[in-house]
């Protein structure tokens, strides 16, 4: 195992200087220089913020805990009159709390930049003002990407390159529940083609999980264990019962500390493993080549879309798989990382469709649960006066 990350560690160095230098801000910048005159005439940045709690329409639960509720901050910056919407979800697992949050906001000083084209240096900036707190550094990068494309006048797909029409149907999670609610839940989200199911309690549980949403679905599922396997031979006999159940990958199957244990489960398992929390930002995905067959990055962990795409990249190099996913989240925050979208294997981004409550209106689900990507500038948001249950609007 020592001589595997040995190779991998030498290997992967020059991919991983070469992907700081791969971003789009280039072509950006070379398009921004054709207009350098109006963007001198900008003003300053306005950063504001305020406290949103979402509500989740059913209790979620994951191996360790449930709840109903999930901690935001929703953030605007202003320039000029035009507006860029970010925002900051705080699931309890992680860090960070809205007081957190604020406080980490009321350090952010955007008026010392001549203009909010310069996304390198202002997130590099943010990103200095102190360790960790990523969930609140990913809402000034998310408020910053959408007023940047707002003043270009394109979404970040198509400044990425990407081509919309790729876009996979996102998964729509089932949270650990009794056997009536799971079969509840599955029956509501009949019309999605690809589920994601909570599991990592024990064996019971688990394959009661399986076993009620297979009594009305045969629906391809992908599993998030959450950590919560404790043994190796456990978790792959796990992974060879639900492969023959019609799973189509494993995320995080035992706790990010034992990366030798998920190596040999992942070299042994029929399905593809995913890493989640064994992923927060860049700099790891050198060390998950091997460990993992690909990853599970959020903008959340990972300080919002600059260097969500900066990751995606660099796994993309490193052969490795590539997923989408996300908290419980309002459209913002999703549509943010549905940008990212027609580049991924998976799309996990149902944040929004869990909550009673969403203020905006953005990337949009077809009743299959193929994500639809708007033509609108920046992350391709409007903000409702009144808040929106989305699920509702989609499967009734």
């Amino acid at each position: 195992m020592t001589s595997r990350r040995s190779f991998i560690t030498g290997v992967v160095g020059g991919a991983l200087a070469s992907t700081w230098a791969m971003t789009p801000n280039a072509g950006l910048k070379r398009t921004l220089a054709q207009d350098q005159a109006v963007s001198n005439k900008l003003g300053k940045m306005n950063l504001t913020f305020r406290p949103y709690l979402l509500t989740l329409r059913h209790p979620f639960g994951v191996s360790s805990v449930t709840r109903t509720t999930t901690q935001s901050v929703q953030v605007e910056i202003e320039l000029d009159g035009v507006v860029g919407y970010g925002e900051a979800s705080m699931p309890p697992y992680l860090s960070e709390s809205t007081e957190s949050v604020m406080a980490f906001l009321a350090r952010v000083d955007l008026t010392q930049f001549k203009s909010p084209f310069e996304l390198e240096d202002i997130l590099t900036y943010v990103d200095s003002i102190c360790e960790n707190n990523a969930a609140a550094k990913a809402s000034v990068d998310l408020a910053l990407h959408d007023l940047v494309g707002k003043l270009i006048g394109q979404p970040w797909w198509k400044i990425w390159g990407l081509d919309k029409e790729k876009t996979p149907s996102t998964m729509y999670t089932i949270g650990i529940d009794t056997p009536e609610k799971v079969v509840e839940k599955t029956k509501e989200a009949s019309k999605f083609d690809l589920l994601k199911v909570k599991l990592g309690r024990d064996k019971k549980s688990d394959r009661e999980m399986i076993e009620s949403i297979r009594s009305v679905s045969d629906k391809p599922i992908a599993i998030d264990a959450n950590q919560g396997w404790k043994d190796k031979v456990y978790a792959l006999d796990m992974i060879q019962w639900l492969y023959e159940q019609g799973i189509v990958m494993i995320e995080q199957p035992m706790k990010k500390t034992k990366i030798d244990d998920i190596a040999w489960i992942t070299e042994r398992s029929p399905l593809p493993i995913m890493a989640d929390e064994s992923l927060q930002r860049l700099v790891d995905i050198p060390r998950l080549k091997g460990v993992f067959s690909g990853v599970n990055i959020k903008l959340m962990k990972c300080t919002g879309m600059r260097e969500a795409w900066k990751m995606l990249n660099l796994a993309r190099a490193l052969d490795m798989k590539v997923m989408v996913g996300c908290m419980t989240e309002s459209s913002c925050a999703i549509s943010a990382a549905a940008q990212l979208s027609p580049a991924v294997d998976w799309a996990d981004l149902d944040g929004n469709l869990l909550i009673s409550n969403d203020v905006f209106d953005g990337v949009q689900t077809a009743p299959n649960g193929k994500l639809i990507l708007s033509d609108k500038p920046g992350l391709g948001l409007t903000k409702r006066d009144k808040p929106l249950n989305r699920l509702d609007t989609l499967i009734e």
